[in-house]
């Protein structure tokens, strides 16, 4: 194994524990679970998730795509965690670093199924990964893309000390085809000491369950 191959498997957070939540990476056994989450919150989420568009799969498809993802991450391109109740196992929603936004940066996706919004999970999720990207991948940046319209969305880079650096017209296009513009924030490394994030509590463990944070 190559020492990039070791650095990737070894300081990599692979589960990750918040006051109330389990995030981890994602597992075909989970397949399940998140079919019916994406069932019971299709149209919620079709508004603002390009990916909806191929949706609903069938039950292997998700599995599959669920391997997908899990190769991704093993190989670190892109690290999805799937976010859990940590009491009752129910599963909330999604939340990932991505690697698209170059060397030294990760950019932060997520989404909350219907039953579980406005519960502040999506801001304890953020934090947790914000910790994360900082403190275990060392990164200079972490940027957030969403809709102007989708406000739930918005609050919470704001809420984290994210700058607004601008608003994009027409920069991408719905499941359904429908073109929106796209604020882009920004948390830079020198200004994480005063975001909320940094106080957040958590516990980080990496591929074999040893706590690295």
């Amino acid at each position: 194994m190559t020492a990039l191959a070791i650095n990737i498997a070894f300081n990599t957070a692979y589960k990750i524990e918040t006051e109330r939540l389990l995030m981890r990476c994602w597992s075909p056994e989970d397949a399940p679970k998140l079919r019916a989450a994406l069932d019971e919150s299709d149209q919620h989420l079709r508004p603002w998730i390009p990916w909806m568009k191929d949706e609903p799969k069938s039950l292997d498809e998700t599995a599959a795509w669920l391997r997908a993802k899990r190769a991704n991450f093993d190989l670190g391109k892109d690290f999805w965690f799937v976010i859990f109740d940590n009491k009752d196992q129910s599963l909330i929603g999604e939340i990932g670093l991505m690697t698209r936004a170059g060397p030294g940066a990760r950019e932060v996706g997520y989404w909350i199924n219907k039953s579980s919004e406005g519960k502040g999970y999506a801001s304890e999720a953020t934090a947790a990964v914000i910790r994360v990207a900082f403190e275990i991948d060392e990164v200079e940046r972490i940027e957030l893309y969403c809709a102007p319209e989708n406000e739930p969305s918005a609050a919470i880079p704001k809420k984290m000390g994210f700058l607004h650096e601008a608003t994009l017209a027409g920069r991408y296009k719905d499941s359904e085809g429908e073109v929106h513009d796209s604020m882009v924030w920004t948390l830079f490394a020198d200004a994480y000491p005063n975001s909320v994030a940094k106080s957040h509590q958590l516990n980080v463990f990496d591929c074999m369950g040893r706590k690295i944070l």
